[in-house]
């Protein structure tokens, strides 16, 4: 559906990468033996490297429609990939990609902030979280899925968003 965004990022000694692309995704589900076609806008979220022994991030990525009726694909980090420019912090309107500036994200992962103005808030309905602490190795992990509400930079106000917000800290 559109054009990914790459992004190779020193982080540490090493180097990080990512790639992000928007698609159209279709299937079937079962609901109550009753097998139901779908087809709904997502995101592909491809990442690899070498990174830093303690690393921390925060994210978010969602889909969903804006008031005027466009499709809307968002990808949004801080901590990783979070350069002033030249980030993965993305917006797609109908495919057609822009870079937001700097986010904040808010207190409970309630949503983000953004530098240009507005917030975008997340309704977590469900919510899958890890905590291990393996000695050499330790990772504590939140990614809650709701739904989202607000305005994204360079887009405008959402009709309806669905996404997931996510924070991890780790040492490996």
């Amino acid at each position: 559906d559109a054009d990914p965004v790459e992004v190779l990022s020193p982080h540490g000694a090493q180097h990080i990468w990512t790639r992000k692309l928007p698609v159209r995704v279709h299937g079937s589900i079962v609901i109550d033996g009753v097998p139901r076609a779908f087809e709904a806008q997502g995101l592909i979220d491809d990442s690899a490297g070498y990174h830093a022994r303690r690393t921390d991030w925060e994210w978010s990525a969602g889909v969903g429609a804006l008031t005027d009726g466009r499709a809307v694909v968002w990808n949004l980090v801080q901590g990783v990939h979070d350069a002033t420019t030249a980030s993965e912090r993305t917006v797609w309107v109908d495919g057609r990609e822009h870079e937001v500036g700097p986010v904040t994200f808010l207190p409970g992962l309630a949503g983000c902030a953004f530098a240009e103005g507005g917030e975008l808030r997340c309704a977590i309905e469900s919510e899958r979280s890890r905590s291990d602490n393996l000695g050499l190795f330790a990772s504590d992990y939140r990614q809650p899925f709701g739904t989202f509400s607000g305005t994204l930079p360079g887009a405008g106000d959402l009709a309806e968003g669905y996404g997931v917000m996510e924070e991890h800290s780790v040492r490996w």
